[in-house]
């Protein structure tokens, strides 16, 4: 390995174990996040492999440890830009408001949960429209009803227009699909 080779791998491999050891997160548990296995964790720590250039694995790492991928020099810009996800943004903003690190979001859910979340958080996969899924987050998140319903809402009229749903030409169909699950979902007090 070159020098210059050396001393990338190093700054990656420092900044990964210095954010471990600050937010006290079992190596274990970090590798369950961004789905590789704990020996890779331990390797990439130790400097025995070089600091992975794989997207994927970089952008999870990022995402984790709340950091744009941009500052591991490994880091290779896709061509294939993540589009602007509204809704993703507002779960963003609903935890930074709660003052909730990804890491202490992601805890917050059973392990094998995590990979997906991180997933989700990074714009890699879509937001969950499963109801039961959201009215977890919501929990977490501490969201009231009527504002996690709306997201939902969003999250759900967003994935139908993707698959090529005309939700204009569809409107009163959408309105009443919507008003029989408003009142499953929130509940009357």
């Amino acid at each position: 390995m070159t020098d210059k080779k050396k001393q990338k791998n190093e700054k990656s491999s420092k900044k990964l174990f210095d954010f471990l050891e600050k937010n006290r997160i079992h190596k274990k548990d970090f590798a369950q996040m961004i789905g590789v296995t704990l020996s890779y964790v331990y390797n990439l720590i130790d400097e025995a492999i070089p600091f992975s250039t794989r997207t994927t694995t970089l952008e999870r790492i990022a995402t984790v440890m709340d950091v744009m991928p941009e500052e591991f020099d490994e880091y290779v810009i896709s061509s294939d830009p993540v589009p602007y996800n509204k809704n993703l943004e507002t779960l963003k903003d609903i935890m930074k408001k709660n003052k909730l690190s990804t890491v202490e979001f992601l805890k917050k859910f059973e392990r094998k949960k995590r990979l997906l979340l991180v997933d989700i958080l990074r714009g890699a996969k879509p937001l969950f429209i499963d109801f039961a899924e959201f009215q977890n987050i919501g929990e977490i998140l501490n969201i009231k009803e009527e504002e996690l319903f709306e997201l939902w809402k969003n999250v759900l009229i967003e994935h139908l227009e993707e698959n090529g749903f005309n939700t204009t030409g569809n409107k009163e169909l959408l309105d009443s699909m919507f008003a029989g699950a408003k009142k499953y979902a929130v509940s009357k007090k």
